[in-house]
């Protein structure tokens, strides 16, 4: 991508009351994201332990937001203050060097906080310009808004640009065959979107993954590697196949949390432009947002040779020749959804534009509640 399309697409907030209203968005958006997970765990498309790591990265997004909303608080009336740059193209996400910086600023905000004056010792100060000097206290509230967010920084469980792999033990199949759900997740720097991948592995090693010293630091250091949202499933998986041979993986999914779309805020093209176009929804429900699950599955396994007498096991992965894109989507399926408000649903409803006739929809009341619709 040219710097100069870079320019067209990240954008910068520099309203305080437009960065509020940015952030109030996708702190509903996150909320109603944990729903629509529990619907699918309902529906008996996501297991109970799917929901809850999902819900544990969502609950990261949702902290990453109020760390950011802080940072950017006092965004157009205090000069350092600074701006939120995020990508109003086909993400509506900030945009990765934002969540780079947070991840800078949360190895020194205990330095940061250690210099600074208490939450209550600010407020004090502020009651008193308030009342001495009869003047909005802008500095300090602008004070109080950084010390809330190193605070936030140090409480950890922030999605970060990088949330290195973990591995949960599920069952033992027989001895020496265990089976692990390993999971990790990547703010992808092309897309500027949170992608999180589930992994589900038959360990054969003689020490379980987790425990073993020499393999899991190497599995997480590949697995990272190799998490780009331009990387088919088919491709990690098969790579991870080759180089770990007492280590098999028997499903992998990757879940694309976005783009977000708002009349307000994006530009998006397509007929989702007309749907928010002419909902003409209230403010805090003029947005849609997609929820795309790629799924890969091992079909059998095949052995290979290995050295002069040995042989390892392989694994053959189902490839979907009927999926949207073709037997080249590299997954056996992908399912798209798309999670809106009501007024959006209905105008959708009304024009179903082509290519949305196979996208699940979530729709979500001001109330919370969420109804799946095909």
């Amino acid at each position: 991508m040219t710097k100069d399309a870079l320019k067209l697409d990240h954008h910068q907030l520099d309203d305080t009351r437009v960065v509020r209203r940015y952030f109030s968005k996708f702190n509903a958006i996150t909320t109603h994201l944990t729903r629509v997970a529990a619907t699918m765990e309902v529906e008996g498309r996501l297991s109970k332990a799917d929901v809850a790591i999902l819900g544990r990265y969502l609950a990261g997004l949702t902290f990453t937001f109020r760390a950011l909303s802080n940072k950017y608080l006092f965004a157009g009336r205090i000069e350092r203050a600074g701006q939120l740059t995020f990508d109003r193209h086909e993400s509506g996400f900030p945009v990765f060097q934002e969540l780079l910086t947070m991840a800078s600023d949360a190895q020194q905000a205990e330095r940061h906080l250690r210099n600074m004056p208490d939450a209550d010792a600010l407020k004090d100060d502020m009651i008193r310009q308030i009342v001495g000097d009869l003047s909005i206290p802008e500095k300090l509230q602008y004070a109080l808004s950084q010390r809330l967010y190193y605070e936030e920084l140090l409480k950890g469980e922030l999605f970060w640009a990088r949330n290195d792999p973990e591995a949960l033990w599920q069952r033992n199949l027989h001895d020496r065959r265990r089976d692990f759900l390993v999971h990790w997740a990547v703010y992808d720097s092309q897309q500027n979107l949170p992608t999180i991948y589930l992994m589900e592995v038959e360990d054969t090693g003689r020490v379980a993954l987790p425990k073993d010293q020499r393999r899991w630091p190497e599995v997480q250091s590949h697995l990272m590697a190799q998490s780009f949202a331009g990387l088919k499933l088919v491709t990690i998986a098969q790579g991870f196949d080759q180089d770990f041979s007492d280590l098999h993986p028997k499903r992998l999914r990757r879940f694309h949390l976005g783009p977000m779309y708002s009349h307000a805020f994006t530009r998006q093209t397509g007929p989702i432009r007309q749907v928010l176009e002419q909902a003409r929804a209230p403010e805090g429900q003029d947005w849609a947002l997609v929820w795309t699950t790629e799924e890969l599955l091992s079909k059998d396994v095949r052995q290979e040779k290995s050295g002069f007498f040995g042989s390892v096991q392989r694994e053959v992965y189902a490839l979907d020749p009927f999926s949207p894109d073709g037997s080249d989507s590299g997954a056996t399926g992908i399912e798209r959804s798309i999670i809106l408000p009501q007024r959006p649903f209905q105008v959708l409803e009304e024009q179903r534009p082509p290519g949305f006739s196979d996208v699940r929809k979530f729709v979500v009341s001001p109330q919370g509640r969420v109804l799946s619709y095909r």
